[in-house]
Formats: C-alpha cells, structure tokens, sequence
C-alpha cells in the first residue's frame, strides 16, 4: 500500500492507497512541532480501527507547503513505516513541463493538482483550490504548468474583517439566499459568499480571456462543493484532487532508498 500525506497550513491529510482505492482518508490539525511519535500514536490507532496494519505500507510520498513539519512527518514514515519518503518537490519527475519563473517556488499543492487535473480531465484547465488560500492554477493542453493565482481563502477573510473591525461579529460561512443583507451579519455573510462566487467568476473569465480559449474547472478543498452551488463556473468538484497527485506523483518515480544511518535525521529545509 502507498501512504499519502498532504501537509497544508491548515491540516495535515493521511490516507493510504491499495493501489486500486483509497483505503482511508483522516485528516488533524496542522501543527509544525508536533513530532512523529504523536503523529504515529494518532495513525497508528486508526490504521488499526480500519483492520489496516502499518506492516502493509510499502511505499510513502509527502507534499507540504509548511517545511518546518516535514522533518516530523519524514521521521513519522522512516520510524514507523520503515520505508523513505518520496517529497514532492519540483526537482522530482512530474512529466510535464513547469513554466513559471521559479519552478521551485511553486507550493507543491499547486502542483499536484495541476498533476491530478490533467490526468483525470485533460487540460486546458484552470484548478481553483479552495484551502487556507485560494488559488487558480493554469494547465496546458499538454499538461505543462502554466501559473496562476493566489488570493486569501475565505476563511482568512472572514477572520481579518472580524479582528480589524472591533464591531462586526466573527461569522460562520454560508449561502445566503439574498445578496442585500437586512442585518449586519447576513449584510457579512453576503459580501465574503457572493463576494468570493463573484471573484471566482472574474479571476476565471480574465485567465480564460489572457490563456485565449475555453478552459475546464476543476474545484477542490473543502469549500469547493459550497462555493459550487452559487455558480456555474466549476465543472467539476474533486475534492481528492491533491491526494490524486501525490499518488500519481509516487507511481511516476523510483521508491527512494531508506537510509539506515540515523544521522541523517536531521531538519529538512529542501
């Protein structure tokens, strides 16, 4: 089995591949110094209560946008699951050109949807990732990645309007069935959901308008199925879209060999 880890600045998400289906999916929250005996204390018991056994993992891959977690997470699948990790990163083998300035600046998320959304749906595309940001990345009709477009997510928002603003109340996010709100909290909850439909649907007509022909959209991240129901803009909602690419990322590279020389284990920045 192949073990997927996905470490965002929100959660981190683990889930195991038999290599026809994902086995199981769990998700905690992101925290850089938790080390690895907390997070195999935590994987290990629910690997069991899925009739899993750690002994079954034959191969791992990692993608984070948070380098100071990676140390633990890499010493989580070398202790626990005796196997090395593959890291996505932009120095391994994605099979498709990266275009941008940096190609090593670029989150690996952003990559492996790019990945995943050209394997399953083809491109053009343009995958709107709905996380701690919200970002549109722009892939080729050969699959080469092509940029995109970083703006804050929305639950970022609505956390900075309600510290800035000493009387406007911290909201929960929602649909409002009207767009003039008659009170101050739906008057919030209209700007930050139709507020974001409506920059959803600019930010993909303005790349649809500079790319220079129609492109597939993708949504993934938990929000993608809300964000969905007020527009007609996103095609598709994958909301195993990352995972997708990490695990397409570890079948188009060699499983790297475990060190046995434990001094190696020592903080990751690369």
């Amino acid at each position: 089995m192949l073990l997927v880890i996905d470490a965002g600045n929100t959660n981190v998400v683990v889930a195991v591949h038999d290599g026809a289906h994902w086995r199981g999916t769990w998700r905690i929250a992101t925290e850089p110094q938790r080390t690895s005996d907390e997070y195999a204390v935590w994987l290990l018991t629910l690997l069991h209560h899925c009739g899993l056994k750690h002994t079954q993992v034959k191969a791992a891959v990692i993608g984070t946008v948070v380098p100071a977690a990676l140390y633990h997470l890499r010493r989580l699948v070398r202790d626990y699951f005796d196997v090395e990790p593959l890291i996505a990163r932009s120095t391994v083998n994605w099979g498709f050109q990266i275009k941008v300035d940096s190609p090593s600046e670029v989150g690996a998320d952003r990559l492996l949807n790019a990945l995943a959304g050209h394997h399953k749906y083809k491109g053009p595309l343009v995958a709107v990732d709905f996380g701690t940001a919200t970002t549109f990345d722009v892939v080729d009709v050969d699959g080469a990645y092509l940029g995109g477009v970083i703006a804050p997510g929305i639950n970022l928002s609505i956390e900075a309007l309600h510290r800035a603003a000493a009387r406007l109340p911290r909201i929960g996010i929602g649909r409002p069935q009207a767009v003039i709100g008659r009170n101050t909290v739906s008057a919030m909850q209209s700007g930050v959901y139709w507020g974001y439909v409506a920059m959803i649907e600019g930010m993909v007509a303005r790349i649809q308008a500079e790319y220079g022909a129609p492109l597939k959209v993708v949504g993934t991240g938990g929000l993608a199925p809300l964000l969905a129901e007020g527009t007609m803009i996103i095609e598709y909602i994958d909301p195993d879209l990352t995972l997708d690419g990490l695990r397409l990322l570890a079948e188009r590279n060699p499983i790297p060999k475990l060190s046995r020389d434990r001094t190696r284990l020592l903080p990751d920045h690369d």
